[in-house]
């Protein structure tokens, strides 16, 4: 039976740097089984509100509840716990050069279990055919293209077999097609594995083609709040409206 409790809820959030409030008492759900968006210019708060979900900033106020759990109030053991059940895949992609990229998807099995080197060996070459790279495992990550990259980034994000995948900017720095290659890949393992997905992004193509829900932010406010086909036709907010339709440079802020 699905949960009707979100696997995500984000509760009167606050964030400050220093005396700069940047995240305006955010409230929030995401749902189990999402492809969820958060969108917005550069400098809108985005990163910031990514960087909380997955523990690397704690609140100024306000609750992120990960499974029911809240990192900020969680001990040692619940933190891992919450962690555990969470996958990241950062905009760089964050590979280790000097590991190949059996190596890479190797080392969060190594660090959170008491796996066999054998099953460890295992499961991180399954998971990267999951990904379509069985036959690079043996390369560095300057061997290989960025779209090649991202991928086996986000192989290393599912070592774990976690609930919740958080993906920042996946397709950032990729020609049209890498870039549609992976929105098709996530759309495959949201399919196949049905873990939630958490993106930050821009990129219009990919909102449209795979998103099932998404947050505009504005100003460290959330401006808009749906489906994003139905958030492009009805919103009568001239940000939103002019961020749907491509208007202007928007991560620049223009």
């Amino acid at each position: 039976m699905t949960s009707t409790i979100p696997i995500i809820q984000i509760k009167n959030l606050v964030a400050k740097y220093g005396d700069t409030e940047v995240l305006h008492s955010l409230n929030v759900d995401i749902k189990h089984g999402d492809i969820f968006f958060i969108l917005g210019k550069s400098g809108c708060g985005k990163t910031t509100l990514f960087n909380h979900l997955i523990g690397l900033l704690t609140p100024t106020s306000g609750e992120i509840l990960i499974d029911n759990q809240n990192f900020a109030t969680a001990n040692d053991k619940e933190r891992l716990n919450i962690l555990r059940k969470i996958g990241v895949m950062f905009q760089s992609g964050a590979l280790f050069g000097s590991m190949n990229l059996l190596e890479n998807v190797c080392l969060p099995l190594e660090e959170f279990t008491r796996l066999p080197k054998e099953a460890i060996l295992q499961i991180a070459s399954d998971k990267l055919a999951l990904v379509g790279l069985e036959a690079f495992c043996d390369y560095m990550p300057s061997e290989i293209s960025g779209g090649m990259q991202k991928r086996a980034a986000i192989a290393r994000a599912m070592a774990l077999d976690p609930k919740i995948l958080f993906l920042d900017e996946p397709s950032a720095g990729l020609d049209p097609i890498t870039s549609k290659q992976i929105d098709d890949l996530i759309l495959f393992l949201w399919k196949t594995l049905g873990m939630t997905f958490v993106i930050v992004s821009h990129e219009l193509s990919s909102i449209f083609h795979i998103a099932t829900h998404a947050i505009l932010l504005h100003e460290g406010n959330i401006v808009a709040n749906g489906k994003p086909k139905t958030i492009a036709e009805q919103s009568d907010n001239l940000f939103v409206k002019a961020f749907f339709e491509g208007k202007g440079d928007l991560r620049n802020g223009e």
